[in-house]
């Protein structure tokens, strides 16, 4: 089943297009990963899929329904994205920021009931972060702080899951568990897409790889398909060399 349809979409800000009549189809529990260099429009085709940035032209479907018909609550309770930073003006405990995923479910003059508290803790046990509950949130390094990201977007229970540049505060240890958790989620049925720099921790992660050049859909494909050092080179503008080591792509700059 299709989850999220971008059609022929081109977006921008003001008078500076980003995105160039992009099409991607994205199926229930696949894992894409949207890669490119710096400016590409990869986190401006996140803004579009959760309907923060209305396309010039084009469309975008979720699950089937236009995705302006849907009005924000029910949006948020279909889709969330994991910031690569997020500006905490309080100091909440890490639990009490997990629940604002919690806010497309509880209403305007309500608070978090009993089961919104454990959907909180279930995400943050999935994270590993769950002994850190009653720690404060601005206490936290930057690793683990994009744990505790991704823990209130899945206690937003979303049928997809945006994450831009996940592994970009991670050591090796906690892309490792990342790629697993993701690997789980995916398994799950959760439809999950997330923009990257690395192309090694794409072709850990993604069941499909889309490479961005100017804005425009350079290649769509299975990673192997799709990273080669001749589209990989025409996407980043520096040569780039792909190795096989231990049945791993190593990719040389």
């Amino acid at each position: 089943m299709t989850v999220l349809e971008l059609s022929g979409v081109s977006a921008g800000y003001g008078e500076h297009t980003v995105l160039r009549d992009v099409t991607l189809s994205v199926a229930q529990g696949e894992v894409v990963a949207i890669l490119g260099p710096n400016g590409v429009g990869k986190s401006t085709l996140l803004n579009v899929a959760l309907g923060w940035l209305r396309p010039t032209a084009g469309s975008v479907s979720l699950i089937g329904r236009p995705l302006a018909s849907i009005g924000a609550s029910e949006r948020g309770r279909t889709v969330s994205l994991v910031p690569p930073v997020d500006h905490i003006a309080f100091e909440y405990s890490i639990l009490e920021y997990v629940l604002l995923g919690r806010a497309p479910y509880i209403g305007r003059m309500q608070t978090p009931g009993s089961d919104d508290v454990e959907k909180a803790r279930e995400a943050l046990a999935r994270v590993g972060m769950d002994a850190m509950a009653g720690h404060g949130v601005l206490e936290t390094s930057a690793g683990e702080r994009q744990l505790v990201l991704l823990a209130r977007s899945l206690a937003q229970d979303p049928a997809v899951l945006l994450l831009d540049e996940p592994s970009a505060h991670l050591d090796l240890a906690n892309k490792r568990r990342l790629v697993e958790l993701l690997a789980r989620e995916a398994a799950g049925g959760r439809t999950i897409v997330l923009t990257v720099h690395e192309p090694e921790f794409a072709a850990a992660i993604a069941d499909r790889v889309v490479l961005l050049r100017d804005g425009a859909l350079l290649a769509d494909g299975v990673p192997d398909s799709v990273m080669t050092a001749d589209l990989l080179t025409r996407a980043y503008g520096v040569p780039i060399a792909v190795e096989r080591v231990a049945g791993r792509s190593v990719f040389i700059w």
